[in-house]
């Protein structure tokens, strides 16, 4: 009698049945889901860098200094010196200072339009950036526990091929696929759990940009709007 992993071919061609053992193809699968879990940890690791580092960028360490950037703002527009305006925020990163260069080019709107304007380019500009690094996280945390997973099938169909190919089998030869089984599952947990913690402390920072932003936005409008 055959088991699952162990096919019999009867043909008038073949003078004996043909047995096919599939230990060895697990052992190649099983190395193939070890280098996916890796770079998928590796990839997920970078984003969660990546998009810390971009938040850290886009925006001021405190309402104070961003409330004396929007001082040097007025002040500048006040002065008419709006040459100086456009240096001052042309190599700044930050998200204020970036909307600040299209409030200049976008002045002559009405207060509205002014916002509305503004607004938009922040939420197409920044935040469907960082909702593009969020998502590659977040398939991340869904794929790592299904590679898991998928090792484990792997590893047990490991195991019962070698039950079947041999009459008598040491232990230690079941317990390498058993434990590669569950070296797998743990592999995919341990990826999807931190990054399902990293992805919680990125939207409380996404969320205190938004509020930064936000609060700039309306006296950025306000400023132009009184300038003119």
């Amino acid at each position: 009698m055959y088991s699952m992993f162990e096919f019999e071919f009867t043909s008038p061609l073949f003078a004996e049945n043909v047995a096919v053992d599939f230990a060895p193809l697990a052992d190649y699968v099983g190395a193939a889901d070890y280098l996916c879990l890796f770079l998928i940890a590796v990839w997920g690791a970078y984003c969660c860098v990546i998009l810390w580092r971009r938040i850290g960028q886009l925006q001021f360490s405190s309402e104070d200094e961003q409330d004396a950037f929007l001082d040097e703002v007025q002040s500048l527009l006040a002065q008419n010196k709006t040459d100086e305006l456009v240096e001052l925020c042309d190599g700044d990163p930050r998200a204020v200072p970036q909307l600040t260069l299209v409030g200049i080019k976008n002045r002559q709107l009405s207060l509205p339009k002014l916002r509305n304007k503004l607004t938009e380019r922040f939420q197409r500009d920044v935040l469907a950036e960082l909702d593009y690094r969020i998502s590659w996280i977040q398939t991340i945390i869904k794929a790592a526990p299904m590679l898991g997973l998928f090792g484990t099938v792997i590893g047990m169909m490991g195991a019962f091929s070698k039950l079947s190919a041999a009459t008598e089998i040491s232990p230690d030869k079941l317990a390498s696929d058993i434990m590669f089984a569950l070296i797998t599952t743990a592999c995919g947990l341990s990826i999807a759990i931190p990054l399902v913690l990293a992805t919680a402390s990125t939207n409380v920072k996404i969320g205190r940009l938004e509020d930064f932003v936000g609060s700039g936005l309306t006296r950025l409008v306000e400023i132009f709007t009184t300038k003119e």
